[in-house]
């Protein structure tokens, strides 16, 4: 058994694809409209192409009230791996990305927590 799909609630599909694409630096996949949303994925350019986040739309009313809830509680959404994660919040930040903790060491691991301006967090770690 493996991961193949992921995803991660957005309000805005295309306003997620940019982000997701051009700030974060993540590779659209696959872009099939489906009614007034599209199957959206996105992948690492340097992970496996067969691991795939999907941009999921914010079609079920209780996933905006779980995605709140999350956001409120300060609680991230899903987490990336970084190999420099110092630079990476510098380059994020020069972006205008906007973080809500700073590279911080957690025992083995640092990690840092920013706004996907999707309604997420999202947290990068450096092992």
């Amino acid at each position: 058994m493996k991961i193949i799909l992921s995803s991660v609630l957005v309000d805005d599909q295309q306003k997620a694809l940019d982000f997701y694409t051009d700030v974060l630096g993540f590779t659209k996949k696959q872009d099939i409209p489906m009614g007034e949303a599209r199957w959206l994925t996105v992948v690492s350019p340097e992970g496996h192409d067969d691991v795939e986040l999907l941009l999921e739309p914010m079609c079920f009313a209780p996933a905006k009230t779980y995605q709140q809830a999350l956001l409120e509680a300060g609680i991230p959404h899903t987490s990336f791996a970084v190999a420099d994660i110092q630079s990476e919040y510098e380059r994020l930040k020069g972006l205008g990305v906007a973080f809500r903790t700073e590279p911080t060491a957690a025992g083995p691991v640092t990690v840092a927590v920013f706004e996907d301006t999707c309604g997420n967090l999202i947290q990068i770690v450096q092992i």
